[in-house]
């Protein structure tokens, strides 16, 4: 393993890293704070329900974002540098719709974290079309 995809796989799993501990303090921390709120908030039981709902789904779809680019990250597939760029992309997204709608805070920030690390990653690992495949062996001998 050559030094390049070394760093890219460091990246990448520090980015997933910063996004499990965003996404554990999101679902363990924020959960309760949110439900206490909307407990109490004059809004139809069904809205309350579907609030609570998308906050518990985005917490679990960031750890499931992190393991997919993780496995994509550290298997050396020909499609590894896509899937881990998509999944930084995603993260990049995230943070800039969590700044346009809530404001920054210590999640958009940890976001944000993730997806520059996650991305930068992808950006170090070769295309496919960059690697040079190895000759094959001929099976006559001189």
């Amino acid at each position: 393993m050559n030094g390049r995809i070394k760093v890219a796989q460091w990246l990448v799993g520090l980015g997933c890293l910063v996004l499990f501990v965003g996404a554990g303090l999101h679902l363990a921390a924020g959960y309760p704070r949110i439900s206490k709120v909307l407990a109490v908030t004059p809004l139809d039981a069904g809205f309350r329900g579907a609030l609570r709902a998308v906050f518990l789904v985005l917490g679990w779809e960031w750890i499931v974002l992190g393991v997919i680019v993780l496995i994509a990250a550290f298997t050396e597939t020909r499609i590894r540098k896509t899937v881990v760029l998509i999944g930084g992309l995603a993260m990049l997204v995230d943070a800039v719709v969590m700044a346009k709608l809530i404001g920054w805070f210590v999640g958009t920030d940890m976001i944000l974290v993730s997806g520059l690390l996650v991305f930068a990653g992808g950006l170090a690992f070769a295309s496919s079309r960059a690697r040079v495949e190895e000759p094959a062996m001929s099976s006559r001998t001189a």
